[in-house]
């Protein structure tokens, strides 16, 4: 073998690589492929939307998780790069939409927030009370960053939450009744605004859960939301979700949130996810 081939030999395994990581459409094009698809009224509701999804704002705070996941950091002074998302230490390609899922460490079914936490706690050692950990909303905040980046990641894979696990069922099933169970002053469920074609608030259209194709861009959190002007999280959605029908709040981490998402990206399955989206 030659010496110039020695050389390209490598150069061409890299970009094989490259290649397969980026294998799948920017999220613009998905959102176009599904519009194009089913005409759904949810999904075309804004143009001005789909124009701005090249320059998301997420991805610069992709771009800045990146560096957070490879930093040595923490009084361990150490990167998440040990940490297992459910494909292998530090592993974060495809790794999002096969969460949440059944972690043998913890015992527990876990989400992308909740496993960043456990690993930000064990493996870097901080503490409850470090702003690394205890902020978990905001652009600018460390979570929100890391977040987007691994969920980045999985931008146009299928919705592929395993169900192997007798807990993984269990927190599903969980979620489903939490999704359909009426309570609160205005009595209120989450199928009453989800669950039909045609349902508004105010002037926007909202997604039917019955229909995967709208269902998984409800569900492809962290986005940025223009309203807010920050990007928010999966968890962060299903707080105001709860705030919204007037009913007691989630504890974000806990097993009720972690039922709730296990259902909602189930109910996505199959369809690719929009990663980072881009909502208003």
């Amino acid at each position: 073998m030659s010496r110039n081939t020695l050389i390209a030999l490598p150069l061409a395994l890299a970009f094989v690589a490259s290649a397969s990581a980026d294998s799948y459409p920017p999220p613009e094009e998905i959102l176009q492929e599904l519009i194009d698809k089913t005409g759904s009224a949810y999904l075309s509701q804004s143009d001005q939307n789909l124009m701005m999804m090249p320059d998301n704002p997420a991805y610069f705070v992709a771009e800045d998780g990146e560096d957070l996941f490879h930093e040595a950091r923490g009084p361990k002074n150490v990167s998440l790069e040990g940490c297992d998302f459910g494909k292998g230490p530090g592993v974060v390609e495809g790794a999002y939409v096969e969460m949440p899922r059944y972690f043998e460490d913890t015992g527990k079914v876990m989400d992308l927030e909740t496993r960043l936490v456990h690993c930000m706690k064990t493996l870097q050692g901080f503490a409850d009370d470090d702003p690394a950990v205890k902020k978990r909303h905001g652009s600018g905040s460390d979570m929100m960053k890391l977040q987007t980046y691994i969920a980045s990641k999985s931008n146009g894979r299928p919705w592929n939450p395993p169900m192997d696990h007798p807990m993984e069922k269990a927190l599903r099933d969980a979620g489903e009744v939490m999704f359909y169970r009426r309570a609160g002053s205005l009595d209120f469920s989450c199928n009453t605004c989800h669950g039909a074609t045609g349902k508004r608030i105010r002037a926007s259209v909202l997604p039917n859960i019955n229909e995967p194709e709208e269902w998984t861009k409800a569900v492809s959190w962290p986005a940025y939301r223009a309203g807010h002007q920050q990007v928010r999280s999966s968890q962060h959605r299903l707080r105001g979700c709860y705030w919204q029908m007037r009913q007691g709040l989630v504890v974000p981490g806990s097993d009720a949130s972690i039922a709730m998402i296990s259902y909602w990206t189930d109910a996505a399955r199959g369809q690719p996810a929009i990663l980072p989206d881009l909502k208003r």
